[in-house]
């Protein structure tokens, strides 16, 4: 399998933002071929060791059965269309993919 982890860092850092980011990776990124798990949110606040990484405010994981899969979703018309309508409101992206094994 394939994880796609990217990290959104908002121009527009207000919650009101961040949501709409959020349901926007919802509407356009769910429903592709190949994903066995699909979820995004914001930064969890409370979690605040030295070790946690917190130069994000939204974060998307995608898993996918095939990095065919993967490449496919890539060029996907929703995908494109997703980064089409949201990116003037991102001032950094960070995107961490790697093969995975289920235990």
């Amino acid at each position: 399998m394939l994880a796609h982890n990217v990290y959104f860092e908002l121009k527009d850092k207000s919650e009101e933002s961040k949501r709409k980011l959020v349901a926007a990776c919802k509407k356009y990124l769910v429903d592709h071929p190949g994903v066995v798990f699909f979820g995004c949110g914001v930064l969890q606040v409370e979690l605040d060791r030295p070790v946690n990484d917190r130069d994000f405010d939204v974060a998307l994981h995608v898993v996918f059965d095939t990095k065919a899969s993967h490449d496919l979703y890539q060029e996907a018309p929703l995908h494109l269309k997703f980064i089409e309508e949201n990116r003037d409101g991102w001032a950094k992206v960070r995107v961490f993919d790697s093969n995975v094994e289920s235990a």
